[in-house]
């Protein structure tokens, strides 16, 4: 695994710092296992569109092939999000894969509130549900609760990686973002499937991404200048402003405020089973 400088010293870095050591982690990463064995999870947010746009500069600088991203359709997606991946998509000519689990959106019809029989989904996401413990015999489709989260996410993302021939992904995750993140390392061996969880901005608070955006004209979805502070599922997902993300009072109120929290008190479990 490689090595870094311990979290207090990242954490105090200014931004430069924070934005050099994103750019090495990723370096590292790309060098480690190889463009073509590397995916970056690009939700449309924030946190990994930020990853997008350094990972690209820094392959144009060093020469080295871009690798594909992976964009996780959890059945509920916002329009903004959709229209603002697809256009970025275009612009600088990504290779980008699109998953879904459809074997549950299908059943609910891509209906929020549908309910699903645990009987007729397919022999991996009833196997997926015992791992939940969950033992009823339905369940509501909602794509941000625990079942929900877990199926059109993690699984979604873990039946790409076993036929993808892949051994490294990307996130966007933050030490400051979630408790149940805050001991994550820069590289992170996974199990089921075998892989490592590379995470080039841990240091970096809320603030401190807004920064690099404008700092590096970084791109961003429209609803963050709407008053969304962390995008999640559509319909779940809410602000309580009309300010723009960044000038909001952002550390004196809760980033993921707006998220179900069911699923940010779960999110330890979540990321047992998998999960970012």
């Amino acid at each position: 695994m490689k090595k870094y400088a311990p979290k207090e010293e990242l954490v105090a870095l200014n931004l430069e710092g924070k934005i050099a050591h994103m750019r090495q982690v990723m370096e590292d990463a790309l060098r480690t296992f190889g463009s073509d064995r590397v995916i970056l999870a690009w939700t449309g947010g924030k946190d990994s569109t930020l990853l997008l746009w350094v990972l690209k500069e820094l392959c144009e600088t060093e020469n080295l092939p871009m690798p594909r991203s992976l964009f996780i359709n959890e059945g509920h997606v916002f329009d903004e999000i959709m229209d603002f991946v697809k256009d970025w998509t275009e612009k600088l000519g990504l290779d980008v894969d699109h998953v879904k689990n459809d074997d549950v959106y299908n059943l609910a019809k891509g209906v929020i509130g549908s309910t699903i029989q645990v009987a007729d989904l397919d022999e991996r996401n009833q196997k997926e549900i015992v791992r939940l413990k969950y033992e009823k015999p339905s369940f509501v489709y909602e794509a941000e609760s625990y079942i929900g989260n877990h199926l059109m996410k993690t699984v979604a993302m873990n039946r790409f990686l076993e036929g993808a021939g892949v051994d490294a992904v990307i996130t966007g995750i933050r030490w400051d973002e979630q408790d149940a993140r805050k001991n994550e390392t820069e590289f992170s061996p996974r199990k089921n499937p075998d892989h490592t969880r590379i995470h080039p901005i841990l240091p970096f608070d809320e603030r401190e991404i807004w920064d690099a955006h404008f700092h590096l004209k970084v791109p961003f979805c429209s609803l963050y200048r709407e008053g969304y502070r962390s995008l999640g599922a559509a319909g779940t997902t809410t602000k309580t402003t009309d300010t723009p993300a960044w000038e909001q009072d952002l550390e004196g109120t809760i980033e993921r405020g707006g998220r179900r929290q069911d699923k940010e008190n779960l999110m330890e479990r979540l990321r047992d089973l998998g999960y970012m």
